[in-house]
């Protein structure tokens, strides 16, 4: 298999969308490696730290995987609707149908149409790029009009078999079980991207939906013996214990944190005055608190009781919701023992020939590199950056440096002539060297989640441009730059 870049370019209102052949020379800048990654390397510990690529930005990745999903994975269906042809494809764009993903689309966990489409809709309108924003909201459409939601209740079914057409509740093709936390996640997307529609008459119709999931969630799913949300539920809402195949209880059926999903949508209706969740989020963070965290694995397809992506959610999700209970060690936990637990997954070095420096392993039962739990980190550090920028603008600056080299470690892996960016990678052979690029022994996994793993970087490149990078507007152009004075972006106003 060819491993090359895309070297299309798009000049869409006057924005430089291509990729890395069409970055000009004038882009490039003296790249330092920062004064505290010397000292932490003088210490005796490698560096967390990668230079950006002036070449590659990680603008130009996100920008490919949007690429890749939007020009590869998306088919019109009889209502015009888009509708991702799979949650799990070939750098070409083809569906694996012989995985469990293959044969699914939908707003589902591994699947994330609603999510993805958002992220699109964004960076669409950042770019004005009008065709981008267009597409999305067909995306949109397909969940909000081709029966993945139940109007009356706000229940959200995850998936669609593109074969038979049937819907399930989960990624094994069945309904015996879904994950509420999951389901949560798919309402918080659809409020936080009404947020984005303004007086689109989708908008009121998505804070409803909302609304309506928090409340079923909140009225059917009862708490664990431990106090927490259960990993999974029956379609009723009944604690179901089993692990995802249902053959044997899942070790963390009550120590997952899928639950932190539904605390992040009562802090989002909350914020936005919609419902108040006050006291049922106190209530879960005191559980939270008392146990010292629960960090066991989000994706339903694993079982560890410390995943990387946990620590990412937690520390985002308890931030939002200590400023809405105004609640100080609240915070203070976000950040001691979730955004600090992070470090314990980070690597800091190539290992077996395998650009793996910069990028944090899912977790020590299966440790390799998963890129939608590696940008769900670099938006936790990027949130974290902007939230200390007063108090201490060197943490913060730190901050920002971990998130940047965590971006620039993932723009190493785009395959093929599309964009297509891998779903993780696999430096220790853990997957199987079959599915590997080009077969090789170690190395990035052949396949991805068009709106998961390949594209779920860009909500935190499009954080980084509207928060936190350096923007001049010079000679009737704009030029958004990282902390480092690299050139991420230019643009004609």
């Amino acid at each position: 298999m060819i491993t090359m870049f895309n070297s299309s370019v798009s000049e869409g209102c006057g924005w430089r969308r291509g990729s890395k052949s069409t970055i000009r020379a004038e882009a490039c800048v003296l790249l330092l490696v920062p004064v505290w990654a010397l000292a932490e390397s003088d210490a005796g510990m490698p560096p967390f730290y990668v230079p950006e690529n002036p070449g590659y930005t990680i603008v130009d990745s996100a920008l490919d995987s949007i690429r890749f999903t939007l020009d590869r994975t998306v088919k019109p269906n009889v209502e015009g609707h888009l509708v991702s042809v799979s949650s799990f494809v070939n750098p070409n764009g083809e569906p694996m149908l012989w995985h469990d993903f293959g044969p699914l689309e939908g707003p589902g966990w591994a699947a994330n149409a609603i999510g993805g489409a958002c992220e699109i809709y964004r960076f669409g309108r950042f770019l004005r790029d009008e065709e981008w924003q267009a597409k999305a909201l067909r995306i949109l459409d397909h969940v909000l009009e081709d029966g993945f939601i139940d109007e009356e209740t706000g229940f959200i079914r995850g998936y669609r078999h593109t074969v038979n057409n049937e819907f399930y509740l989960n990624y094994r093709h069945n309904s015996d079980w879904f994950c509420a936390g999951a389901m949560a996640k798919n309402a918080f997307q659809l409020l936080t991207f009404a947020d984005e529609l303004g007086s689109d008459p989708r908008a009121e119709r998505m804070r409803r939906t909302a609304l309506r999931c928090a409340d079923w969630i909140h009225t059917k799913v009862p708490a664990t013996p431990n106090g927490w949300f259960p990993r999974r539920c029956t379609p009723t809402g009944e604690v179901y214990r089993q692990d995802a195949n249902g053959q044997k209880e899942d070790p963390f059926w009550q120590t997952s944190a899928d639950g932190l999903f539904i605390l992040q949508l009562q802090a989002a209706l909350t914020s936005r005055g919609l419902a108040d969740y006050r006291q049922a989020m106190a209530d879960k963070i005191a559980v939270l608190v008392r146990e010292k965290g629960i960090f066991g694995s989000i994706n339903q397809d694993t079982y560890d009781p410390k995943e990387s992506v946990a620590y990412a959610v937690a520390f985002r999700t308890l931030l939002s919701a200590a400023r809405i209970l105004g609640d100080e060690s609240v915070r203070g936990f976000a950040y001691d023992a979730c955004l600090g637990g992070l470090e314990q997954f980070r690597m800091r070095e190539d290992r077996n020939g395998v650009a793996t420096n910069g990028l944090l392993i899912m977790e020590r039962s299966w440790d390799t590199a998963y890129l939608w739990e590696n940008a769900e980190a670099a938006l936790a550090y990027f949130e974290a950056a902007q939230d200390t920028q007063t108090e201490d603008p060197n943490r913060s600056r730190q901050y920002l440096l971990d998130g940047l080299t965590i971006l620039r470690a993932i723009a190493k892996h785009h395959y093929g002539p599309y964009g297509f960016l891998t779903e993780g990678v696999d430096w220790n052979n853990a997957v199987g060297q079959q599915h590997h690029i080009d077969q090789k022994r170690f190395g990035a996994i052949q396949y991805t989640e068009p709106f998961l793993n390949n594209q779920h970087i860009a909500e935190p490149t499009l954080f980084y441009l509207e928060h936190c990078a350096t923007r001049e507007d010079v000679d009737n152009a704009i030029t958004w730059s990282d902390i480092e004075g690299n050139v991420l972006l230019k643009g004609r106003p």
